[in-house]
């Protein structure tokens, strides 16, 4: 059947449609319908029929996050019709010859791209703002041509050419276009299986396929690895929000595409949320905004002048089954856009880390805009380049076991990550506790409040601005965020301080983390100053109170003082570096902090160590025993 895609070529205006290819499937789908656009995640309407969603960046405020408005509608396209095609056969109907676009330009120049790069580290991710950020730049040009035809002619030349996207697709409504080769899922809510798919990482060989030998180099690279790391446990803190079982991770895997080749994971949990919230909870990927997602996304205002449009959203199908709707949601990245007028933009961003490089990243976005605009004739294709995806039968096919010595490195990135993560979780019995998790601006506490229940501890989490100082919770736990513990100016900060106080005071149990841990350091006397370096997203092995551990650190800051000494204030014990005096951790009578991330993947040692700290501050009696081993008397002076 051509019937649909047949209709839509011979138009001079054709009805809106939506034209979608998925990963390894020899078919591909032709649907329209009626455009709708809403409000709110939650306006999607589903009521029956298919609906393919245009979801834009600025929807990230209905989290709370901040973002450029340019008014980008939230678009929806209410499937009245579809038709599924075999690959070859509509690949022979797609236009063979492309609209090309002329007048390329690009909105930021590479000499200005380089320096935001270097702002970014150092105004940021410097000032312990964030472990990882993603900065866009655009390339822009323009067509005299239908915007239709366009997309549909790109589109053929996609399928050819681009090896690895996850979706593939043109969309067309009245005044918007686009047309894109996305590799990478960001949710899918299927039969109640929710899958997350964080790819970081990236090799460039824009003459043609790597060199295994090439590919081992970039495997053993530090910076990818540690971008992958902080994206996966950035996504889990979004699977620790939507599944109550937390989320799972398998891999790593390559993801190969025609010029780049990449890292990723598939996170998988269950959920019974309805999947527009599951979309809404989890808007949007760290892999396009960065981490923690809260301030990556204020991040990106301050140094992003203008709104990002749909670039970092995602294209969310929504399918009717029997009982309920399932969701596939592929990220809006290496995708063209056509506006009314016959302007294009391809919007590409680099993740930024503590020791990215300004022109490596320059070059990562040429060549993350290279397949792109490729396809649209606006450079040429190398020369020889072959078409990858001719057929069907060579679709489905396109999936090729890995060289042994990179099946081997791939494999061994797990050797140091968190088996919890990755293992089924048997949780423990009822401790018959209650604990309230602040947030401090970091959603690392949905996976610090998922291993607390996985310990028996019944855990809730609010928001620092939320949280009151009455508390009855047996345990209160001071989560992790962003800043300069320094800054009581800071509201975040001061209420934190405030907080901790009153806690203190009722002598009631009490665990800071990160940040929080700094702001106790503060409150027990101890001098803060920033690192040498950051240490963002690093995993360090450590002597906590004489064991030994293998723990993930995101922070900036650190508080100061000699391995074992008692803090001025509040009588605290200290385990420190003894080499640097940088501080790990502090106990005292039932207060407990550490620097370290117990609940990131980074941390194989985390739970362990997660399990002695409460087990120290709710059995009764036992903290305080410590401290007149200390001190001879508790003090909380």
């Amino acid at each position: 059947m051509t019937r649909l895609l047949a209709a839509l070529l011979d138009a001079t205006d054709p009805v809106p449609f939506a034209v979608v290819r998925r990963e390894h499937e020899p078919t591909l789908d032709v649907l329209v319908g009626d455009v709708v656009d809403v409000e709110r995640i939650a306006d999607i309407p589903l009521d029956g029929a298919e609906v393919l969603a245009l979801v834009p960046f600025r929807q990230v405020r209905e989290r709370g996050f901040v973002a450029h408005d340019d008014g980008a509608p939230l678009r929806c396209l209410v499937v009245r019709d579809r038709e599924t095609i075999d690959l070859d056969v509509a690949i022979g109907l797609l236009p063979e010859h492309p609209i090309a676009v002329d007048d390329l330009g690009v909105d930021v120049s590479d000499a200005e791209y380089a320096d935001r790069v270097r702002r970014v580290i150092d105004e940021e991710i410097g000032r312990g703002e964030g472990a990882n950020f993603v900065i866009r730049r655009e390339f822009t040009g323009r067509i005299e041509a239908s915007a239709a035809r366009a997309v549909l002619g790109w589109m053929r030349a996609l399928l050819e050419h681009e090896a690895g996207a996850y979706w593939t697709f043109a969309i067309h409504t009245p005044g918007l276009s686009a047309v894109g080769a996305t590799p990478e899922r960001h949710v899918s809510s299927i039969d109640g299986i929710v899958s997350m798919n964080p790819i970081s990482g990236t090799f460039r060989h824009l003459a043609g396929p790597p060199a295994d030998d090439d590919l081992v180099a970039f495997l053993d690279d530090v910076k990818e690895r540690e971008e992958l790391v902080m994206v996966v446990d950035e996504e889990l803190k979004m699977m620790s929000a939507v599944c109550p079982d937390g989320g799972r991770i398998r891999g790593p895997f390559l993801k190969r595409m025609s010029r780049l080749t990449h890292t990723e994971y598939l996170l998988e949990g269950r959920s019974d949320l309805d999947p527009r919230e599951v979309l809404r909870l989890t808007m949007f990927a760290p892999t396009v905004t960065g981490s923690p997602m809260g301030n990556a996304c204020t991040v990106i205002a301050r140094h992003e002048s203008t709104a990002r449009g749909y670039y970092a959203g995602v294209l969310a199908r929504f399918t009717p089954r029997a009982g309920g709707y399932d969701l596939d949601a592929p990220i809006l990245i290496r995708t063209a856009y056509v506006d009314g007028e016959g302007g294009v933009r391809v919007p590409v961003g680099a993740t930024l880390v503590r020791h990215s490089d300004p022109l490596g990243e320059v070059a990562e976005t040429h060549a993350k805009a290279a397949g792109v605009l490729t396809a649209l004739g606006a450079i040429p294709r190398p020369m020889g380049a072959p078409a990858l995806l001719a057929t069907a039968a060579a679709a489905v096919g396109d999936v090729r076991r890995e060289d042994d010595r990179i099946a081997t490195l791939l494999h061994s990135r797990n050797d140091h990550l968190a088996t919890f993560w990755s293992s089924p979780q048997a949780a423990h019995p009822s401790r018959g506790a209650t604990a309230l998790v602040i947030d401090a601006g970091d959603d690392f506490t949905t996976m610090l409040a998922h291993q607390l229940r996985h310990l028996g501890v019944a855990a809730r989490v609010v928001p620092w601005n939320e949280a009151v100082p009455e508390a009855s919770d047996d345990l209160v736990v001071f989560g992790p965020g962003p800043g300069d513990p320094r800054n009581e100016t800071d509201p975040r900060i001061a209420r934190l301080r405030e907080l901790m106080v009153a806690r203190l005071a009722s002598g009631a149990p009490t665990l800071a983390v990160c940040l929080s841990h700094q702001v106790l350091a503060t409150l027990a006397g101890l001098p803060i100053g920033p690192l040498p370096a950051p240490r963002q997203g690093v995993q360090l092995d450590v002597d906590l109170f004489g064991e030994p551990a293998a723990i993930g650190y995101y922070n900036t800051f650190t508080a100061m003082a000699a391995n074992g000494a008692i803090t001025p204030h509040l009588g605290l014990e200290v385990a420190a570096d003894a080499a640097t005096g940088v501080v790990h951790a502090l106990r005292g009578p039932r207060v407990a902090s550490v620097q370290g991330h117990l609940e990131s993947v980074l941390s194989p040692d985390g739970l362990a160590a997660l399990e002695r700290i409460v087990d120290g501050l709710l059995a009764p009696g036992a903290i305080e025993d410590r401290a007149v081993e200390l001190h001879g008397t508790p003090s909380r002076a």
